[in-house]
């Protein structure tokens, strides 16, 4: 009997449509309308919600769908795409809707990507029928498929908008700019990249047999540079050894990123050099060791990023992004320790190679499972950080003085100022002040190489007139905002707001900026200020007027802006220069 093939595994891919790449090209099209127009106008809104979602919905549901329908099979691939459509649009949702309340919510949308991207080969390879029992020839192949068939539209795409770019000025040259005004409309630059990616995928996926010769060449080409990372990482680990790991945390502060990467090449060379099976697997048996070694080496990798996060999470605790970082780790070291039981187990054999296919097959699913969980809104790493984080403040492990009121107030979400408010609360007086310091920030205040948050007295700022309350309030502002008054400034009352609010200008010698405090003390925010758009009419009356207009002087000369425009905005100004 003739042993099946991946060309033969993927007949139901390999059949010519050709239709597909003119459906294809009106799906993705339409989809980048639909973006554009969910979007405002102006390219994907990540402020409002819903539009997110929508634009979210637009863009994953019909990519899902141009990668997986077939001539003969649409509601499967409909019901998936309509499925990972959903999903990602949830996500998205989430992640504008709770910016300000979830911690870090743009890890959780790519936590969702990473889920549907996994997924997508496994749908497509029939993982849903077939569970573990499905052909790892036939996802892994899905899997390089897609990849080089994304990497191909995505080229042809940039071709097809330097083929616009010229034409137009081809038409330019006789005075004809239709195209190069078409081209600069936003409605068209999504339905024409849209049309583009999804004609060329049609015409790749038509073609599969000759992604499949291109995956091996890839594959054989990338084979080869798993000798000198595998000779790298073998020295590596050795001088490791023989130096200890403590070299390599005071050299750099980047060492985990670093060994992910390098445990992430080192996973990509060797399914390059193992392929599908061992019929395909290069005869070479220096390319052989050379997977062997790069196996082998993912485990110690992974181990040592871990001991570099765990020495971070030593010093400094809990963070959202630290406990995201731990389970990128945690997934790394699954796949070390499952190919080192692989080669342990089928060594001898010779088995060790389909023993470490096998373990693809399982960790993907589980990783896309573990990924898609991660990605709903069920653990709240703002939460556990939080709690850790308050653990040591009362333990004593870290000092109040030390201690990173700011990350509460930024970072750790509607979990961790909640938090900051009790501690504003506190029978500390010095965790009360910083946390009443934090509490009041406008805008994240980076302080830096140990700077300490500034004392009252260290502020030196005139307040004209002088005034004990509103000086009061002057000085917890500046304290909060520390990149403000650095070194001296001037404080002048601008009088009420229509609000009712104390308004007060803080001139720093070359700009100023106008702030509102509230009736109520202590309360800090930026006036209301809209410039209104005046409506122009044949009967508007249009002329040139001189008119007097209210600077802030400094030795005679203006500083700033007028003070009857509009007042610079407070949520997420710059310094001022």
């Amino acid at each position: 009997m003739r042993e099946t093939t991946t060309d033969d595994l993927t007949g139901e891919d390999r059949a010519e449509w050709p239709l597909r790449p003119w459906l294809l090209a009106a799906l993705l099209g339409g989809a980048g309308l639909l973006v554009y127009l969910a979007s405002g106008g102006d390219g994907p809104d990540t402020r409002v919600p819903w539009r997110a979602a929508v634009v979210a919905l637009c863009f994953f549901g019909p990519l899902a769908f141009a990668f997986t329908l077939e001539r003969e099979r649409w509601r499967e691939p409909l019901a998936f795409a309509a499925l990972a459509g959903a999903v990602m649009a949830g996500l998205a949702w989430r992640a504008v809707a709770g910016a300000e309340s979830y911690a870090s919510p743009q890890y959780g949308f790519l936590a969702g990507v990473i889920a549907t991207a996994i997924a997508l080969p496994l749908f497509q390879s029939g993982f849903h029928r077939t569970r573990f029992a499905t052909s790892y020839p036939l996802v892994h192949g899905h899997a390089w498929g897609d990849a080089i068939s994304a990497a191909g539209a995505l080229a042809f795409t940039g071709a097809s908008w330097l083929l616009l770019l010229v034409l137009s000025e081809l038409f330019h040259l006789l005075k004809i700019d239709i195209l190069r005004d078409v081209m600069d409309e936003g409605w068209f630059g999504w339905t024409w990249s849209g049309a583009a990616f999804g004609a060329a995928l049609g015409v790749l996926r038509n073609e599969a047999r000759i992604i499949g010769t291109l995956q091996r060449v890839v594959m054989v080409v990338m084979s080869i540079l798993g000798v000198p990372l595998a000779a790298g990482l073998a020295l590596f680990l050795v001088a490791m050894v023989v130096s200890g790991p403590d070299v390599l945390w005071q050299a750099t502060r980047s060492a985990t990123p670093v060994l992910l990467m390098c445990a992430a090449g080192a996973w990509l060379l060797v399914n390059a050099i193992v392929r599908d099976r061992d019929t395909q697997t290069s005869s070479s048996r220096i390319l052989r060791g050379a997977a062997l070694v790069l196996a082998l080496a993912v485990l110690p990798l992974t181990a040592f990023a871990a001991v570099s996060l765990g020495t971070r999470i030593a010093q400094h605790g809990l963070s959202p992004e630290r406990l995201w970082g731990l389970i990128a780790i945690a997934a790394a070291t699954a796949y070390g320790l499952a190919w080192l039981v692989a080669v342990a187990c089928g060594w001898r054999s010779g088995a060790w190679r389909e023993r470490l296919r096998r373990a693809n097959l399982h960790l993907a699913v589980v990783i896309s499972a573990i990924a898609l969980f991660l990605a709903l809104p069920i653990l709240d790493f703002g939460a556990i950080s939080t709690r850790q984080q308050l653990a040591r403040l009362e333990s004593g492990k870290v000092s109040a003085e030390n201690f990173d009121y700011d990350a509460l107030r930024w970072d750790f979400g509607n979990a961790g100022r909640r938090a900051l408010a009790r501690l504003a609360k506190s029978d500390n007086a010095t965790v009360a002040d910083l946390a009443q310091v934090a509490a009041a920030q406008t805008a994240r205040t980076w302080r830096g190489f140990g700077r300490p948050v500034r004392d009252a007295a260290d502020i030196n700022v005139r307040l004209q007139p002088e005034d004990p309350a509103l000086r009061a309030q002057v000085i917890q502002y500046l304290r909060a905002n520390q990149w403000l008054c650095d070194t001296y400034c001037v404080a002048l009352d601008l009088g009420r707001a229509e609000n009712g609010a104390r308004e007060v200008a803080l001139v720093t010698g070359s700009t100023y900026q106008r702030v509102q405090f509230s009736s109520a003390g202590g309360g800090v925010q930026a006036p209301e200020v809209t410039p209104a758009a005046i409506p122009l009419t044949p009967d508007s009356a249009v002329e040139v007027r001189t008119i007097e207009r209210r600077y802030i002087m400094v030795n005679g000369k203006p500083v700033g802006p007028p003070l009857d425009d509009a007042a610079q905005p407070l949520e997420g100004a710059a310094p001022p220069r």
